[in-house]
């Protein structure tokens, strides 16, 4: 790899520490292709990327950034995942690493929160910010449609009570 596109390697790394929600940090060592592949595209259709650099340039990228907490990770062969959203990295990276024992999560960075495995594995166990907005939603339309089966009601107690004398008189 010439200077020039360690640099570019290095801008790219820095862009991405700088404005990603979260970053996980894993041991990838063993892997085969196939699982990378599946990997980086279970990531890539939850929004999220995997990247894989030499740590130097990863370190260097770090340098002026929230994240530069996790440096201490970056030993052995890693690699990165990363996203917007704080809970799709971390969700899928937990998910793949429970299915193949040869992807170990280190850690990683939400912001200037350094996190551990532990850590990690917990952010995944939380719901998605659409699952969230999804419950909320849920919770605010709950009062207005009860109330509007309880208005709706009596009248259909009624329509049902004059059907059964209808039936009723007209059995008869």
């Amino acid at each position: 790899m010439e200077r020039a596109e360690k640099r570019e390697v290095v801008s790219a790394l820095h862009d991405v520490f700088a404005k990603t929600g979260v970053v996980v940090v894993a041991h990838y060592a063993g892997l085969s292709v196939a699982d990378m592949t599946k990997l980086r595209s279970d990531m890539r259709s939850a929004g999220g990327r995997v990247k894989v650099a030499k740590n130097r340039l990863v370190k260097l990228a770090l340098e002026g950034t929230d994240a530069k907490g996790i440096a201490d990770l970056l030993k052995g062969p890693t690699c990165l995942a990363f996203s917007d959203d704080p809970m799709a990295a971390p969700k899928v990276a937990v998910k793949f690493a429970r299915g193949n024992e040869k992807f170990v999560i280190l850690g990683g960075a939400m912001g200037a929160t350094v996190l551990d495995a532990k850590a990690v594995s917990s952010l995944a166990e939380l719901p998605s910010l659409d699952e969230l907005r999804s419950k909320l939603i849920g919770l605010i339309q709950a009062p207005a449609s009860k109330i509007a089966r309880t208005l709706n009601e009596p009248g259909a107690q009624l329509a049902r009570l004059f059907a059964a004398y209808g039936s009723k008189e007209a059995a008869a």
